[in-house]
């Protein structure tokens, strides 16, 4: 197991939810540093701005309005998360009780999401429980397998997946 050359915000981070460099590592996720430019992807109904790196912002409103044409209406959930976000999903899990390993096959730890990257999005589509299984289930879901790769979105975490994640249906990754 090789540790990565961590930046001292993530090693801190870390150590504040009392996670060794070594630990994060174990996952097998790689790590990834926070994205430096960002353009609004999207607002949501709340009003809460959904940010991205500008490329994977066009192409999400492409797709968006793409899959808005054939009759499927998707939105965003997550889109860029920080270093200190991340970090809170986490230690609500370290105070319900949980075991890291099963945290970190839920939730990456700070610095290993690719959230950070301000290239991944979760998505939904209305009617159906933001970020659970059924997702894969819709209309939606089958709209995105078929088209998502046309736009450069590739699904992160498939059934079976070799990163130790869960199926997330709803995860996906701008891979340009």
């Amino acid at each position: 197991m090789q540790i990565p050359q961590l930046d001292s915000k993530t090693t801190d981070i870390l150590a504040a939810l009392g996670i060794s460099p070594e630990q994060a590592a174990r996952t097998g996720l790689p790590f990834h540093p926070e994205a430096g430019e960002l353009a609004l992807a999207e607002t949501g109904s709340d009003g809460f701005r959904h940010l991205l790196i500008p490329a994977a912002a066009r192409a999400w409103q492409t797709m968006q309005k793409a899959a808005r044409q054939d009759g499927i209406d998707l939105y965003i959930v997550s889109a860029f998360r920080d270093l200190a976000s991340q970090a809170e999903i986490v230690r609500a899990k370290i105070a319900r009780g949980m075991p890291l390993e099963l945290i970190f096959t839920l939730s990456a730890p700070p610095g290993y999401s690719e959230h950070h990257t301000g290239r991944a999005i979760d998505i939904n589509t209305p009617g159906c429980e933001e970020r659970e299984e059924p997702f894969e289930d819709t209309p939606a879901f089958a709209w995105l397998n078929t088209h998502a790769g046309r736009f450069g979105f590739v699904l992160s975490y498939p059934r079976g997946n070799g990163k130790g994640f869960i199926y997330e249906p709803w995860h996906w990754l701008f891979s340009k």
